[in-house]
């Protein structure tokens, strides 16, 4: 596993030196779980946007409402 050197505040020392209580073996596994979360929660909010971007879209454009309409018209219910 690769080493980086990386500073943190006094706040963020006092949280990582609670890693035991926490459930963690160490004060990487602490950070690395934490990264980890943060990243699931970038690309979460990656997708939303996404989302978002795509229903403006659909909602901006009516030949998108007939198709989805067309398409649909034989689905069974």
């Amino acid at each position: 596993m690769q080493q980086a050197k990386i500073s943190f505040d006094e706040s963020q020392i006092n949280f990582l030196n609670k890693y035991r209580e926490l459930g963690f073996k160490d004060k990487s596994s602490l950070v690395r779980s934490a990264m980890e979360e943060f990243i699931k929660s970038v690309e979460k909010q990656k997708l939303e946007k996404s989302a978002k971007l795509y229903a403006e879209i659909y909602n901006e454009d009516a030949d998108l409402h007939d198709l989805t309409n067309s398409a649909i018209e034989d689905w069974p219910k």
